[in-house]
C-alpha cells in the first residue's frame, strides 16, 4: 500500500504491518476522544515514526496514487479529526 504523510512525501507499506499501526491508530482515536492532547502529540509521533521505519521511501518524482493519507507530525487535533474515517485514520 502507497501511504502519503503530509508535507514529507510518500512510502512503500506492506499490508503485514497494519495490524501494529491499528493498535497505535486506536490509541489516537481514544486520546481524541478523551481530549488528552499530551497523549494525542506523543501517540501521532509514534504512529508516523511507525510508517517512517516500516516503509520504503518513494523516490520524490514519483507519482503514485496514495492510498492512505496521514497528517503531518504537527497537524492540530481539529485537523486530524477532519481527515478521521470511521476507523480511524487507518482502515481495519
Amino acid at each position: 500500500m502507497i501511504v502519503r504523510i503530509m508535507g514529507e512525501g510518500q512510502v512503500r507499506l506492506e499490508d503485514s504491518h497494519f495490524a501494529e499501526l491499528n493498535k497505535l491508530d486506536d490509541e489516537l482515536l481514544e486520546e481524541m476522544e478523551n481530549g488528552d492532547s499530551e497523549g494525542f502529540r506523543r501517540t501521532l509521533s509514534q504512529l508516523l515514526d511507525a510508517v517512517r521505519r516500516m516503509g520504503a521511501p518513494l523516490p520524490d518524482d514519483a507519482l503514485e496514487p496514495s492510498e492512505l493519507i496521514l497528517p503531518a507530525e504537527d497537524a492540530t487535533l481539529e485537523e486530524v479529526r477532519e481527515m478521521l474515517g470511521d476507523d480511524g485514520l487507518i482502515p481495519s
